[in-house]
């Protein structure tokens, strides 16, 4: 029998507290996944992966160099999830560090590696689960890694086995209920040794498998091709919208639910766009809030909202990037000139610093003169939004 979960009860966490000591030579001081591909951190695609999804939290569970962690991540949103950085004094282990979110009362949660990128939905492994089972594991195909951490794995009946020959390993992100914490005991132990061959044994733990883009970057050879790898995965066009007369009507300093309206043909056409393999970016100017007409929480509060209702029709934003400021602000924090107000471009240029982005067919449409010079400075084609979203997107994507 299987549960539906709600993902904004859920967090997400990454494991990414060790030394890398089989790379150490070509990783430095860095730890793993903070290491640069592309001019972008490793643990950047990991977040631009799952930012879409309306997770509760992101917990990122640091040891080895963890200041490097927080000074990048701590206490930061990415898509108005909040990310938490946790330090591990002393390297347990990839089981022992799951002993510090039971201080974050943590539930149910996705785990995934942060040496690790494996392209799955995770809506698909949540709801997997069979409820009588503590957890699930996605299964990628052995692609002979050089690991021994269960890469001989069988699914029989959903249910996952360790064999001595098998077409799968294991993928590094699984969905845990709370009750795995029943089985940490000790301290300092491995999760893939110590902990899931008993559940499998048991046959506690569910398996699924994807045929879904999966990097490791633990072994040098791997590490070597990464570079090529992620460009050859992640570089897609974007479209990049204005909000309000775009997306939904424009009313006024819209910050409450019940006065977000969709336009026509808005969400066939973020769908659309979706199948079509594109990016999708809000950049919207909010002074709303310098101007006192609403609170950036009740703002926040919207998006999530927004998110959580899209997610249920497999819709998402890839991410939303908002300016509070104004020259004429009642609150002294937002009033100044900004480049990240539009008709300046650096929303979008923030946006094209951490994605890769195809622009030669990347576009934007927005309802003002601002938001087309904001595009002409970010060297982006431009169309004013047009009655039926939806008939819109298809033309130009046609034409192109």
């Amino acid at each position: 029998m299987k549960e539906q979960y709600n993902l904004k009860k859920i967090d997400l966490v990454i494991l990414a507290g060790g030394k890398g000591t089989r790379i150490k030579k070509l990783t430095g001081k860095h730890p793993k996944p903070m290491v640069k591909f592309n001019n972008k951190h490793f643990m950047q695609y990991i977040l631009n992966n799952v930012s879409k999804y309306n997770f509760r939290r992101i917990i990122i569970l640091c040891g080895y160099r963890y200041k490097i962690f927080f000074k990048k991540y701590h206490n930061k949103h990415i898509n108005f999830t909040k990310i938490l950085c946790v330090r591990e004094k002393k390297l347990l282990g990839t089981g022992g560090a799951l002993k510090n979110l039971k201080k974050l009362k943590v539930n149910d949660f996705v785990l995934m590696n942060g040496d690790t990128l494996f392209d799955i939905d995770i809506k698909v492994l949540i709801n997997s689960l069979d409820s009588k089972k503590i957890g699930i594991n996605a299964l990628t195909k052995n692609i002979n890694q050089k690991s021994n951490k269960l890469n001989n794995l069988i699914i029989k009946k959903n249910i996952l086995n360790i064999g001595k020959k098998s077409s799968f390993m294991n993928g590094g992100v699984y969905f845990f209920k709370k009750k795995l914490f029943n089985y940490i005991k000790i301290k300092n132990f491995s999760l893939e040794n110590d902990v899931l061959p008993k559940l499998i044994k048991k046959k506690l733990i569910n398996g699924i498998s994807f045929n879904s883009f999966f990097l490791d970057i633990g072994s040098k050879y791997y590490f070597g091709l990464a570079k090529k790898l992620l460009i050859h995965q992640y570089k897609k066009p974007a479209v990049f919208l204005d909000r309000d007369g775009v997306i939904n009507y424009d009313y006024g300093y819209v910050h409450k639910i019940k006065n977000f309206k969709f336009r026509p043909g808005v969400l066939k056409g973020l769908k659309y766009l979706i199948k079509k393999n594109y990016y999708i970016f809000i950049v919207t100017n909010q002074a709303g809030i310098a101007k006192k007409k609403f609170t950036e929480n009740n703002f926040f509060k919207l998006h999530k909202n927004i998110k959580e209702k899209l997610e249920k029709l497999n819709i998402f934003f890839n991410d939303v990037q908002y300016s509070p400021y104004h020259p004429m602000a009642k609150i002294k924090k937002y009033k100044k000139k900004s480049t990240t107000r539009k008709p300046g471009n650096k929303m979008i240029t923030n946006i094209q610093q951490i994605w890769d982005i195809n622009n030669k067919k990347s576009f934007m449409i927005g309802d003002n003169k601002t938001d087309k010079l904001a595009a002409k400075k970010s060297k982006l084609k431009y169309y004013y939004a047009e009655r039926n979203f939806y008939k819109q997107i298809k033309s130009i994507i046609n034409n192109y």
